[in-house]
C-alpha cells in the first residue's frame, strides 16, 4: 500500500545517499519531499531530480542539524514550503570510525551533535504537526547499535542511543498517535561507507579494497547493501498499511546481525 497523496515527507541528510534514495521513493508513492542536508548545490540538484521524475514537488534546505539554529530554521522552512507535516526521516550523521585510545572528544561531541541531538531537536519542533496530521516518524540508526565494534565505538554509542530515544518515543507517539520507528542498514554502497572503509584502512594499515573484502566477509552477507534496499522499507513504514508497526527497530542488513534482538 502506497502513502497517500500530499502528504508531506522531510528527509535530512537527503542530498546523496540513503536519504536521497528514501525521498525519491516517498516522492515516487506520492508525498511532497523537502530534503536536508548541508549542501546547497547538492540539495537542489537532488531536488531538481526527484521533480523531473516524480512529478511531485520537492524543496529543500541547507543547514547544519548539528546546532539548535540549524533544527529551527530548518522546521520555519517546511512549514512556509509546505504548511504542514506527515513524515519526518531523520537521517543525518556523520560519526567517525577510529582506534578509541587515539580518538578526541571532538569526534564523540560532533557524532552525537549531529545524529543525535540533531534528530531529538528536530522531532521535538515539528511533533506538533506531526500529532495533528497522525504521521510517522522512522529514524535512521546504523548496524553498531546491535553490534558494536572496537573501530567504531562513536557509530555504535550514537545509533544505540538513537535506538532507546525512539523506544522511549514511541509510547508517547501510541498516546497521541504517531508512528515512530527505527531502522538499522548494514554495510550499504554510499560515499559514507567508503569513507568509513578508508578510516578503518588507514587504521589497520592496509588498502581500501583488503578493508572491504575484510569487512564483507566479517559481515558474512551475500551482497552489500543498496540505499533503495533501506528506501522501500521506510516508505512502507510511512504507509498506511504499516500503522500497528510501532517502536520497532528493523535490521536492513543481509542477515548480518547475528542475535536475535
Amino acid at each position: 500500500m502506497s502513502i497517500p497523496d500530499n502528504r508531506v515527507a522531510v528527509v535530512t541528510g537527503a542530498s546523496k545517499g540513503i536519504g536521497f534514495a528514501v525521498a525519491l521513493e516517498l516522492a515516487r508513492q506520492g508525498a511532497d519531499t523537502f530534503l536536508v542536508a548541508r549542501d546547497d548545490d547538492r540539495l537542489a540538484e537532488a531536488a531538481a531530480r526527484i521533480e523531473r521524475e516524480t512529478g511531485g514537488r520537492s524543496a529543500f534546505a541547507a543547514a547544519d542539524l548539528s546546532t539548535a539554529s540549524g533544527c529551527a530554521g530548518v522546521a520555519d522552512a517546511v512549514l512556509d514550503a509546505f504548511g504542514g507535516v506527515d513524515i519526518l526521516v531523520n537521517n543525518a550523521g556523520a560519526t567517525r570510525a577510529g582506534r578509541f585510545a587515539a580518538q578526541p572528544d571532538a569526534d564523540w561531541i560532533e557524532g552525537f551533535a549531529l545524529k543525535f541531538h540533531g534528530a531529538v531537536r528536530l522531532t521535538r519542533l515539528l511533533w506538533p504537526e506531526l500529532v495533528k496530521r497522525s504521521g510517522s516518524v522512522v529514524n535512521v540508526g546504523g548496524g553498531a547499535a546491535r553490534t558494536p565494534a572496537p573501530g567504531f565505538l562513536v557509530g555504535g554509542a550514537v545509533n544505540a542511543a538513537l535506538a532507546n530515544f525512539t523506544k522511549g518515543l514511541a509510547a508517547l507517539g501510541i498516546e497521541e498517535h504517531v508512528n515512530v520507528n527505527i531502522v538499522h542498514p548494514g554495510m550499504t554502497v554510499t560515499e559514507r561507507m567508503e569513507d568509513l572503509l578508508k578510516a578503518q584502512a588507514a587504521d589497520g594499515g592496509t588498502d581500501l579494497e583488503t578493508a572491504r573484502a575484510t569487512a564483507i566477509a566479517r559481515e558474512g552477507v551475500r551482497r552489500l547493501g543498496e540505499p533503495e534496499d533501506v528506501a522501500a522499507l521506510v516508505a512502507f513504514l510511512c504507509s498506511p498499511a504499516a500503522r500497528h508497526i510501532q517502536g520497532t527497530a528493523i535490521a536492513v542488513d543481509g542477515g548480518a546481525t547475528r542475535g536475535v534482538f
